[in-house]
């Protein structure tokens, strides 16, 4: 699905090239209802309104981020009166149709929600303006803010997006489990520790470690940042060899061997991705079942709700070689001020306000993910339920004193890359293949696969 966004987005970005500023555009959707129809006609109508202090916001979301990203909006018009925002919604598919669509006829709503994945896009297609003099002249004040996770909106010398929603890699596990078997985990552990940890567990328990099977690209990315590699760069896998990724595929081969790694059998009848399947949550005997779970801090609600009653679920860091150069803060959306804006400065207010202001925030409550501003995150914490209060916690305490800037979005290829990834994982844990032979076939391969799409 993001490959064909960023396909529509190209080609509604070349048309505008070859039409006059402002010039129409229809979405070119068949199966747009009515409703949806209006909405998008007025995305693409009202942004850069001729009135300045009537501005546009559009976002994606659910009814529940819709009434409270509106009342903030209201809010905001109560505290700053001849302000007003008309907020605009839609499904995530349909927002960047309409958005594509406005982008090409020059009528962007001022402030836009957007993606890591198409930040780059946009700003080099010039759509978004560089908040960096707002920030200079203290108009969005950033003072609270994580530094790595305010740079993931920087593209080139410009901050061109500012994040609202914090997000971290975080390891799931059976707290109950370990406490009763007197087995304590660390935070920032080794994968040293963390592969003596694993057959600790699986000596005393028979709980085996399900090791991100068949979801293996944000592990794999993760492992190779402890030896400073980005696993994709423009046209070419990272490294200089394939020694890494063998390093990596070993994990599996030893696991396996050894007995702490969940066999892969475990999997044939479960849809893997679905956290009411997780073996973390479900099986019949530990033999089937995993003490963790590699999932994101954004995830600690669903895997509370789906485990077993009477079952305490405890939060810590992914494993690696240099947990410090692994672990990163990861943005889960940002807000943008497109350039057909006729009052960014009002804009930059207002993105300010969304950062800054308790009042704010105690009615989003955390709905995107953890505020920006670990002052805010601090102010809403009580009123916040106890999942988001332990993963304010894990995120400020935890991952940000000892963590890294986030790789930049991945290039062209990483899909196909990442379904060979998988392929080959599937196949050392199967004996099919050894670690040797899948790290060499990864590197020569995806080499290929990302090279052949840079050309393109």
């Amino acid at each position: 699905m993001k490959k064909k966004l960023a396909v529509l987005l190209t080609a509604a970005l070349a048309a505008a090239s070859l039409t006059a500023c402002g010039g129409s555009s229809s979405s070119g959707s068949s199966d747009t209802s009515a409703a949806d129809t209006n909405t998008s006609q007025s995305a693409q109508s009202d942004g850069g309104s001729s009135d300045s202090s009537s501005l546009v916001m559009a976002w994606w979301g659910n009814q529940t981020r819709n009434e409270r990203t509106q009342k903030i909006l209201d809010m905001y018009s109560e505290e700053n009166p001849g302000v007003t925002i008309d907020g605009q919604f839609s499904e995530f598919n349909d927002y960047w149709n309409k958005l594509a669509t406005a982008a090409a006829g020059h009528s962007m709503p001022d402030i836009v929600q957007m993606d890591y994945k198409y930040l780059q896009q946009y700003v080099n297609n010039n759509l978004l303006v560089d908040l960096t003099p707002y920030i200079e002249d203290g108009t969005i004040d950033t003072a609270s803010c994580n530094q790595d996770v305010l740079n993931s909106g920087k593209v080139g010398d410009g901050l061109y997006a500012l994040c609202n929603g914090i997000n971290a890699p975080a390891l799931l596990y059976n707290k109950t489990l370990l406490d009763e078997n007197g087995i304590t985990v660390k935070d920032n552990m080794t994968m040293d520790e963390f592969i003596a940890l694993s057959r600790e567990i699986e000596e005393k328990t028979g709980y085996k470690t399900n090791l991100c099977y068949n979801q293996n690209e944000q592990f794999l990315e993760y492992f190779l940042r402890a030896d400073d590699i980005v696993l994709y760069q423009d046209g070419k896998m990272g490294g200089e060899s394939a020694e890494p990724y063998v390093n990596f595929f070993k994990l599996y081969e030893d696991g396996i061997k050894d007995g702490w790694v969940v066999d892969p059998s475990v999997f044939a009848e479960r849809t893997i991705g679905s956290v009411e399947q997780d073996p973390l949550v479900y099986g019949s005997s530990p033999e089937t079942m995993s003490w963790c779970s590699f999932s994101y801090s954004n995830q600690l609600t669903a895997i509370k709700n789906a485990a077993p009653e009477g079952t305490e679920i405890g939060i810590t860091t992914w494993p690696s070689a240099d947990p410090e150069k692994s672990d990163y803060l990861k943005p889960s959306q940002f807000f943008a001020i497109s350039a057909d804006s006729k009052n960014p400065a009002e804009a930059a207010k207002i993105l300010n306000y969304i950062t800054n202001s308790a009042d704010c925030n105690n009615v989003l409550l955390a709905e995107r993910g953890i505020p920006l501003s670990s002052d805010v995150a601090e102010a809403i914490s009580s009123n916040l339920d106890e999942s988001s209060q332990q993963v304010i916690d894990f995120i400020y305490n935890v991952v940000d004193p000892h963590s890294s800037q986030v790789n930049p979005p991945s290039a062209d290829g990483s899909s196909e890359v990442n379904d060979l990834i998988n392929k080959l994982e599937e196949q050392v844990c199967y004996g099919q293949l050894s670690a040797e032979d899948a790290g060499a076939q990864l590197f020569e391969q995806g080499n290929s696969i990302m090279a052949s799409k840079a050309s393109k």
